[in-house]
């Protein structure tokens, strides 16, 4: 089909399956440049992009309960789907061609180590006018805050209009993301070192995966296994944990999330940081990383485990293509 669809009805579309704002923009955009192959391998006539967001359960997110966090994020990612579900279905029924990208993994695996993942959602939700990216490089919406999960359907529709990136950035330039990060990832002056924040907050997907069949299949008896992997580290394998979303936890921006920050800061950082600064825990880095020295210097109570950070991206590819 070749006609335009109505940017309004598109909205209301995306909001009727669910979504909490939604915004759209051309392939061509400018900055997304490096989504074009990718999104045309999964849908060679593709136009336009959608970005959806739903917001997060804070208070899920800022536990020290790892089980917490995991069941928020576990439990966001197919609300997303089916949002992307629901609206393709609905451009299909005016004739259009559209596809909803996994929110998440499961992996294009053939293209390992490369990038394995069909689009990223961060720079399309930047690009569609949902927010921008806060120095902990995580997409930060004007009401919501980091609080939101991020999903995208491509299509070969041209809407109109296409939305347009706010004109200011949330962040709040507080550098609590900075003081949560276990592993020294985020950096004041806003650089970040993609593989300490890969290493440890993705040790179960993929590589680390890998890793622990490798130290299973290595051992010569289950007393060899017990020395190498701890039974704790053996039960997680049974479910896949993200290892820290620390960054969103602390940060404060969002119009809806601000308040009780700016009524008592020092409140803020006893609640929310402190906790996750103290929770003992493993920190996973490779050995010898900027993220080993980080940890054992910064976080004494935090107990540092090597493993191989496998899969390096390019710099310029998002790190946590994830709901968040």
């Amino acid at each position: 089909m070749t006609g335009v669809m109505d940017a309004a009805e598109l909205r209301q579309i995306c909001l009727d399956a669910g979504a909490d704002d939604a915004g759209f923009v051309a392939l061509e955009t400018p900055g997304l440049e490096g989504e074009v192959d990718y999104v045309r391998e999964a849908l060679a006539s593709t136009r336009s992009l959608i970005s959806v967001c739903v917001r997060l359960a804070r208070e899920n997110f800022r536990s020290r309960a790892v089980s917490s966090v995991n069941t928020e994020i576990d439990t966001a990612i197919p609300v997303l789907d089916r949002i992307g579900r629901t609206i393709s279905i609905a451009l299909q029924d005016r004739g259009y061609r559209a596809l909803y990208p996994s929110v998440t993994f499961p992996v294009e695996a053939q293209r390992l180590p490369s990038r394995g993942w069909t689009v990223s959602h961060k720079p399309v939700a930047v690009a569609a006018g949902l927010g921008h990216m806060g120095i902990h490089r995580c997409v930060i919406h004007p009401r919501f805050g980091s609080f939101i999960g991020l999903g995208t359907v491509i299509t070969d529709a041209v809407i109109t209009p296409y939305s347009r990136p706010i004109d200011w950035n949330p962040c709040l330039g507080c550098y609590l993301c900075v003081a949560a990060c276990p592993v020294g990832a985020i950096h004041n002056d806003g650089s970040f070192d993609f593989d300490s924040c890969y290493t440890h907050t993705y040790n179960q997907f993929v590589n680390n995966f890998a890793d622990w069949v490798e130290v299973m299949a290595d051992s010569t008896d289950l007393d060899d296994y017990n020395q190498r992997m701890s039974p704790q580290e053996t039960t997680m394998q049974s479910r896949r944990q993200y290892r820290s979303g620390y960054c969103v936890a602390v940060c404060p921006a969002g119009s809806e999330v601000i308040g009780p920050y700016l009524a008592d800061r020092k409140e803020h950082l006893q609640l929310v940081l402190r906790p996750l600064q103290r929770k003992p825990e493993n920190v996973y880095a490779s050995p010898g990383s900027n993220a080993e020295a980080h940890a054992r210097k910064r976080f004494p109570n935090k107990t540092v485990r090597h493993v191989d950070s496998g899969i390096m991206p390019p710099d310029d590819i998002d790190p946590a293509p994830e709901a968040r």
